[in-house]
């Protein structure tokens, strides 16, 4: 008799390698996506850091700072190490979302759309790195910089995303206000992501340059688009203060009226941070907190919008219900 042939076994990738050994809690998971959307946060209030002080070519060259170095060197002095520091920022935005990406994949159940949501972020991250690289090439273009800044609130759209998803099943999503609520929450979104677009024609106009040297600005009057600015602002706030009294008229659940108060206040501090910058001829640190507040408002819009409905969980285990201050909060 002659032995049977030794077979290959399945040969397994390094996250699934690491799935089958470590099982994280629901809260690890969790707290893996929340890292990953403070991340984001923090690399769009360094880079707007970056221009403010007139960093944007503090390493003239990419991937490299220099033709010669990968670092920043001696002779580029401050603007070189506040914009090489920055793109250290990039790594640790991506140490982030791997943390994000493996607890996702090694979660019992596995749940294929947060993996997937996790790779959506690397991929953002990636695309988002080379138009960096873009930007410096092309000296600090005002359309590559407006780009740069879209493309990193797509990563805040995904990041958002993903950690909402984190406490929530896997379920088909159901409906928890009437269809015309939800209507009026995504023209809030629609009209939130216009004022942000809006705003990256003022920075593309306006004296913040991102360097000292002579960079191009887009062919706008700066107060003009300040002014249309300001009017998609007036329109955020008035369509958000009917939502917030829409959704006491129609009885919606508490945590959803939570959310629109939440949006509120976060608008009205972003508001006042507008027009105070406006008036003082653009200082860095409130044009800084203004950044950080165009952050936190499209993460309010699209926390509303998302607790507009629900997807419960379709087992016991998984991490929206494995989770007993989730379970105590519904």
């Amino acid at each position: 008799m002659h032995k049977a042939p030794p077979t290959i076994g399945a040969v397994l990738t390094p996250l699934a390698y690491i799935a089958r050994r470590w099982t994280p809690s629901p809260r690890t998971v969790q707290r893996a996506a929340l890292a990953a959307l403070v991340m984001s946060v923090v690399i769009v209030v360094t880079g707007g850091a970056v221009r403010l002080t007139g960093s944007g070519l503090g390493c003239d060259s990419w991937p490299k700072c220099t033709d010669d170095s990968l670092i920043a060197t001696p002779a580029q002095g401050l603007h070189g190490a506040i914009e090489f520091g920055n793109r250290m920022l990039t790594y640790v935005l991506c140490a982030a979302v791997g943390w994000a990406i493996v607890a996702a994949r090694a979660a019992k159940p596995w749940r294929r759309s947060l993996t997937r949501l996790g790779w959506t972020q690397f991929f953002v991250v990636m695309g988002n790195a080379v138009l960096g690289g873009i930007t410096v090439w092309t000296g600090l273009n005002p359309y590559s910089v407006a780009g740069h800044f879209l493309l990193a609130t797509s990563l805040l759209t995904v990041t958002t995303v993903t950690w909402q998803r984190t406490r929530e099943g896997d379920a088909a999503p159901r409906p928890r206000v009437p269809k015309p609520v939800r209507k009026l929450g995504w023209a809030i979104v629609g009209v939130s992501f216009v004022l942000i677009a809006a705003g990256t024609v003022v920075t593309g106009s306006g004296p913040h340059a991102g360097d000292s040297s002579e960079v191009p600005r887009m062919p706008f009057d700066w107060a003009t688009t300040a002014h249309v600015h300001a009017v998609a602002a007036w329109l955020v706030c008035a369509l958000a203060v009917a939502m917030w009294l829409v959704l006491r008229v129609v009885d919606a659940p508490d945590d959803t009226r939570a959310r629109a108060r939440d949006l509120l206040f976060v608008l009205l501090a972003q508001g006042a941070i507008g027009y105070v910058q406006f008036f003082t001829k653009l200082p860095a640190a409130l044009v800084s907190a203004h950044m950080l507040g165009s952050c936190l408002v499209w993460i309010s819009v699209l926390r509303l919008a998302l607790a507009l409905r629900e997807r419960p969980a379709a087992t016991a285990d998984i991490p929206a219900q494995s989770d007993p201050a989730l379970t105590a909060a519904r």
